[in-house]
């Protein structure tokens, strides 16, 4: 009887993210990643037909077309990525922070969030000041769901980002 599948491994960078979120601080210190399987049943998961993700497999990504750093790519890899501003003292740690490309603060602290449900990309805002908008379309009612395609556009703020699938 063969033993049961190893759980994913997540990155560092995924693990002291998720902490963050979870407590509401600051991100961990990075320690050194140690696996708890045998070198044996390492080298054995290298050959898997469902390698770990690495720090640059993503599912999609969004990149600015407009307002910021123009060409700037944001990879959405995890099931959920919210897009909004870093901020430490009310613990928000968006996985998409625009805080660097939106100068005027148009892009709410935790403005709106991508998430992938029954194998298709959606978007919701998450009650932002300034909306969120697919297409140049209507301003998307929060926490209603749209579905995303490849090279949507979405405005969030003054900050226009396209999405594309790999």
């Amino acid at each position: 009887m063969a033993p049961p599948p190893a759980p994913p491994v997540r990155r560092s960078g995924q693990l002291a993210q998720s902490a963050a979120r979870r407590s509401g601080g600051n991100p961990p210190a990075s320690r050194p990643h140690t696996s708890p399987l045998s070198s044996g049943e390492q080298l054995a998961n290298q050959d898997s037909p469902n390698p770990a993700p690495t720090d640059t497999d993503s599912k999609a990504k969004l990149v600015i077309q407009r307002g910021g750093k123009v060409g700037k790519e944001f990879p959405v890899s995890e099931p959920e990525a919210l897009i909004g501003r870093w901020d430490a003292d009310g613990g928000i740690f968006p996985d998409i922070d625009l805080d660097q490309d939106d100068p005027e603060a148009k892009v709410s602290r935790r403005h709106a969030r991508i998430q992938m449900l029954n194998n298709q990309f959606v978007i919701e805002d998450l009650g932002s000041t300034n909306g969120t908008f697919i297409n140049r379309g209507p301003r998307l009612l929060p926490g209603n769901k749209q579905p995303l395609k490849h090279g949507d556009e979405i405005i969030v703020g003054k900050t226009f980002l396209k999405f594309v699938m790999s």
